[in-house]
């Protein structure tokens, strides 16, 4: 076999294996890539405008088939720190969001909202209510020092699953595909999850599995307030920002007793968050992240994590670039099951064009990630 003709039977099999279709519960992704969320901070006031509607909607009709938008806060005062992040609550932000979900359909794709709230990483003062304390489930920071914020009451947990929920509710009505829980990257819902943060002596502190309980009402929330068909994802990491060691747990067991309340309050599909996909997550097996999610819940997954590129993701915010990588590694995992879907970030940021490429089996146009990309996101 020539060089030539290896490379087409190679791009060929791209094509054929990620062009696929997927069910997660009631909606049909037309293919297994899905756009992995980015904050952009492209949204004055919380606003996503034309450009946003634009942004989302050329990656779909370049053959994304599920946009995952940035992390969009839910109407809870804390829930923040920037004027520019999107938000899923109030009318003109929801009046934008529906004119980026009408875009995206219009373009052949699938969408739906990040829903996020950021709990002790909040800073004192920040926008959008800069009169809003900090809160987590024990005033702690991601570095185990006390913030200026303060531990969780019962009231507090209750209005935050309710700005969960009534966002929710909120994407369905405005004509989004599903909804994306994020519990991941030591945020709100992970500092509950981790033991680093969860110091609580109460219901909702302990043990892993007790760690999981308000992460498990939020989900059981989202999912009575949105019809039954509708997805529910849930996006989760070991990983914490500048603290890559960080783990919830440290085996298959201890994964299992995190993931079994939160499937069964209702979570369709895992989007497991690794740096790099390719690395296994427990010794003894080879399954990444997402391997070992649909492993042992038996749910559809969606692996994340330098696809397209090498080099970790955190560096090219830091002006640092990364070379093409090859996916054949990642079409062996995608043939064999492993998980169902992937989600591209920075090559897809870099290049909107990036799955237009892949599915016509151009490969050889994808190119390095510059860093200095990251100035137009366009």
């Amino acid at each position: 076999m020539t060089v030539a003709t290896s490379a087409a039977a190679s791009a060929s099999r791209a094509a054929g294996i990620l062009s696929r279709p997927v069910s997660l519960n009631g909606l049909t992704v037309p293919n297994r890539i899905a756009m992995a969320p980015m904050t952009r901070q492209f949204s004055p006031g919380g606003i996503p405008g034309e450009d946003v509607a634009s942004y989302y909607a050329r990656r779909a009709a370049a053959g994304v088939g599920l946009i995952v938008t940035e992390g969009t806060y839910v109407g809870h005062e804390s829930a923040g720190g920037s004027d520019r992040v999107p938000r899923f609550h109030g009318e003109e932000q929801l009046a934008g969001w529906a004119k980026v979900a009408e875009a995206v359909h219009a373009a052949g794709g699938t969408i739906v909202p990040q829903l996020w709230h950021i709990g002790m990483v909040r800073s004192a003062g920040e926008p959008p209510f800069p009169d809003a304390p900090a809160v987590g489930p024990s005033g702690l920071r991601l570095d185990g020092t006390a913030g200026q914020g303060k531990e969780m009451t019962r009231a507090d947990l209750d209005d935050v699953v309710r700005a969960f929920a009534e966002a929710a509710a909120a994407a369905e009505r405005i004509g989004f595909d599903g909804v994306e829980v994020h519990g991941a990257h030591g945020y709100l819902i992970d500092q509950f999850l981790w033991a680093g943060t969860n110091r609580r002596t109460d219901a909702y502190g302990g043990d892993l599995v007790a760690r999981t309980k308000f992460a498990a009402e939020v989900v059981a929330a989202v999912r009575a307030a949105v019809s039954p068909a509708f997805p529910v994802i849930f996006r989760y990491s070991q990983w914490k920002p500048d603290n890559y060691k960080a783990r919830l747990t440290e085996t298959p067991a201890g994964l299992e007793a995190l993931l079994a309340p939160l499937a069964a309050a209702g979570v369709d599909a895992f989007h497991a968050s690794t740096r790099r996909y390719w690395l296994p997550e427990f010794d003894g097996s080879d399954l990444n992240l997402a391997g070992w999610t649909k492993k042992l819940t038996g749910k559809p997954t969606i692996t994340v994590g330098s696809v397209g590129l090498d080099g970790d993701f955190l560096k090219g915010f830091r002006g640092e670039g990364a070379p093409v990588k090859g996916i054949d590694d990642l079409l062996d995992r995608l043939e064999n099951e492993e998980f169902d879907l992937i989600a591209v970030g920075r090559a897809l940021l870099q290049d909107p064009r990036w799955a237009a490429k892949v599915l016509a089996g151009r490969i050889g146009e994808l190119a390095p990630f510059d860093a200095k990309s990251l100035g137009s996101l366009s």
